[in-house]
């Protein structure tokens, strides 16, 4: 099951959201609110309560606007893509009242189906910019009058917490994370794992609760871990009961690359080759504020009542693995 819920999620996200900076928007116009100035939300914001008051005992005025994508990657044991495909989500927390009318613009060159491209053209896409879902749907609430000519969709929020709309992708993109893995024997009743793995998004992006999970041949024993020297905030185990290697990483920076290296002891000869005894290894990550797909939130805008009326806006992205898997 997909979570999506802005609770549950507000749990891994350890940055901070990006507002719209009132004092630098253009003036209004139907499409000039756009997060051009943006600036950071204090630390402590994920950990405090969404619905802030204001001085006097007033609710503030905000909106919330999650763009999360749960992606499913199979690399070949030669590290090549076999399939690929998100899942993603637009959620929408309103905190206005009045039930103002919400304009939301995406990207420009977004489009919906494959059409008439063949399976080249669709592919070779990636480098274009361009951003082709394979199909979507939209809440109730929402009108489609104008999307068609530039990508606008208008709504009244209900109350609550809601998907806006739910899209599905297998266009090609850069996976997050690249796995290589070695397993070899090394002596009788051995074996040495050497697992790496490169975070291919920038270095301003951190991914948090990262685990790898790696199938060990049954007659796995014993396994002596590994590190880099100095690193810290990583664990390592081996599951005896299932015969499991798990490393837990609490931190990765994009650019980074990390290495883990195991030692096995059998407790008897394996009958075939190791390699059809071990893996694949698993993933599971969270990376905030980063999308694979590149859908965007070009601006949002809000009907005003007054011409103080001015309420925050909040435009957050989450990453997270749905399958994640590399073959040895």
């Amino acid at each position: 099951m997909q979570t999506t819920s802005t609770e549950v999620l507000k749990s891994y996200i350890f940055n901070e959201p990006i507002v719209v900076d009132a004092a630098r928007l253009q003036p209004l116009g139907p499409a000039a609110i756009f997060m051009q100035g943006t600036k950071r939300m204090p630390g402590t914001a994920i950990t405090k309560s969404v619905v802030a008051n204001e001085p006097g005992g007033r609710k503030r005025e905000e909106i919330f606007v999650d763009i999360i994508e749960k992606i499913s990657v199979t690399f070949s044991s030669s590290g090549y893509i076999l399939t690929s495909e998100i899942d993603g989500t637009i959620q929408m927390k309103s905190y206005l009242t009045g039930n103002p009318e919400i304009r939301l613009a995406l990207n420009e060159d977004l489009s919906i189906g494959r059409g008439g491209e063949s399976a080249n053209d669709y592919r070779s896409s990636y480098g274009s910019g361009a951003v082709i879902l394979d199909d979507c749907n939209f809440h109730e609430s929402v009108r489609l009058d104008s999307f068609d000519m530039d990508r606008t969709l208008a709504l009244v929020p209900p109350d609550g917490e809601f998907p806006v709309m739910n899209y599905r992708m297998t266009q090609e993109f850069k996976p997050p994370f690249h796995i290589n893995c070695l397993i070899e024997e090394a002596g009788h009743l051995k074996a040495e794992v050497i697992l790496k793995v490169r975070a291919e998004f920038p270095s301003n992006i951190t991914a948090n609760t990262v685990v790898l999970e790696m199938p060990l041949p049954k007659y796995t024993t014993r396994a002596s871990f590994e590190l880099e020297p100095g690193v810290t905030g990583q664990r390592t185990d081996f599951k005896g009961a299932n015969k499991k290697l798990e490393w837990d990483l609490e931190k990765f920076v994009g650019g980074v690359e990390h290495t883990l290296r195991a030692k096995l002891t059998f407790s008897q000869e394996l009958h075939a080759n190791i390699i059809k005894e071990a893996g694949p290894v698993s993933m599971t990550f969270t990376i905030p504020m980063y999308n694979v797909s590149r859908l965007q939130v070009k601006y949002l805008q809000i009907a005003k009542k007054s011409s103080s009326y001015n309420p925050y806006r909040w435009v957050r992205y989450v990453t997270q693995a749905n399958s994640y898997v590399a073959r040895i």
